[in-house]
């Protein structure tokens, strides 16, 4: 018996658990010596029997990947597959394995993302060397297309630098040529001019006439916050994984900023305007502004519409705009109903954010019961419905 059982629903927020030379395995031979693996050796050392002490990351897999092959391990798959996280989730990094994660969750398809290179290929993208951070996209790409291959339910995000507009669009329509299912960029601003950039139109009118949307995620936009805010000189809280990494409640407060700025600027500037169809998702950063959003944005036409060309020249209110184009996951932690009454039914998505723990056990229980008497339409728009419409031609028939 899957997970969910009772209706049709789309997962908008998935991951794969990239392995230490994933990365690399995949950039072109000039790169893989500039490539260092991820920084996640503790990850790894919490996977073994009693959280022993695993200084040997390959001999880590091998045990890891003997786990997920062994009968005790399978025999009880259907009942943990909302429980076991990270690397010892079923499909987490063993693709061929990924399907019966469908099927045992009761997904009809799920968006899939990395989970370790945001912030990395954000870094990238902000350094001094373009050849290493678009060759680094490439390879980005490569391994979610190839993970992703094994099942079309599964749909791959390929990440667009927006840092050079020519190199940008070539490697929107590279992406696309691969397999994308849709183009990831990050939500906050690109190095050396915004990402409402008039020489940016090239990738978003790939990107319309392709019928995929340009998705965010939370971690590709450097640090969230000053630092400063962190030494207070008080003991460090451990985070969702027990360690001293990845969001606490402080970091969380600020994990909106990005796309709201970055999202304004695009409508203000007439990016959803210019491109009417273009749709955008942005995941994992929540969505409990959106009502106090809408609101700002609509108060910044009135206080400034007068005077500005380009608010003057928009054809819609900035609300009206989200309303068509822009489509958000909420945390199973937020009042997915109150957010639905502030700003429509037409918005909000249904995500496990699989395999991680901050995806929590029961997230359907949870938006079940904040959706409360809400009626069957909204249920519909929020589960599967507003997914289909945010992707596009991005979703197998």
């Amino acid at each position: 018996m899957p997970y969910i059982e009772d209706r049709l629903v789309h997962d908008a927020d998935a991951h794969i658990m990239e392995t230490p030379s994933w990365l690399r395995d995949h950039a072109d031979p000039r790169f893989r010596d500039r490539i260092d693996p991820p920084g996640y050796v503790n990850e790894l050392k919490q996977t073994g029997d009693n959280r022993e002490q695993l200084a040997d990351v390959d001999e880590a897999f091998r045990r890891i990947v003997a786990k997920h092959a062994s009968e005790e391990y399978r025999a009880d798959e259907a009942a943990e597959i909302m429980s076991r996280k990270n690397f010892a989730a079923t499909g987490s990094f063993i693709a061929e394995d990924r399907p019966r994660t469908l099927d045992l969750i009761g997904v009809a398809s799920q968006l899939v993302f990395n989970t370790f290179h945001n912030s990395r290929l954000h870094d990238w993208e902000h350094g001094d060397d373009l050849e290493l951070a678009y060759g680094v996209a490439r390879a980005h790409n490569r391994g979610m297309v190839e993970f992703c291959s094994v099942d079309a339910r599964l749909l791959p995000t390929c990440y667009v630098p927006l840092a050079d507009f020519e190199r940008a669009r070539a490697m929107a329509v590279e992406s696309l040529e691969m397999g994308a299912a849709a183009l990831l960029v990050a939500s906050g601003c690109p190095a050396g001019h915004s990402p409402s950039h008039v020489d940016l139109d090239p990738v978003w009118a790939v990107a319309q006439e392709a019928g995929i949307p340009i998705v965010f995620h939370v971690g590709g936009t450097g640090q969230l916050i000053d630092p400063n805010y962190f030494r207070n000189g008080l003991p460090i809280p451990p985070d969702f994984h027990g360690g001293e990494e990845n969001f606490r409640s402080v970091d969380y407060m600020g994990i909106p900023a990005p796309p709201m700025q970055t999202l304004a600027t695009m409508i203000f500037d007439g990016v959803l305007e210019r491109f009417p169809r273009l749709k955008i998702g942005v995941i994992e950063q929540g969505a409990i502004w959106l009502p106090s959003w809408l609101r700002q944005m609509e108060s910044a036409v009135e206080a400034f519409g007068r005077h500005e060309e380009r608010l003057q020249k928009l054809s819609l209110r900035p609300t009206e705009y989200v309303q068509r184009q822009i489509r958000v996951t909420p945390y199973p932690t937020e009042d997915l109903g109150w957010i639905t009454e502030q700003v429509g039914p037409d918005i909000c998505l249904f995500s496990t954010d699989y395999p991680h723990v901050e995806g929590g056990r029961r997230p359907y229980e949870r938006f079940e019961r904040s959706l409360g008497g809400a009626d069957e339409s909204v249920r519909r728009r929020f589960y599967a419905d507003n997914f289909v419409d945010l992707m596009g031609r991005g979703l197998p028939a």
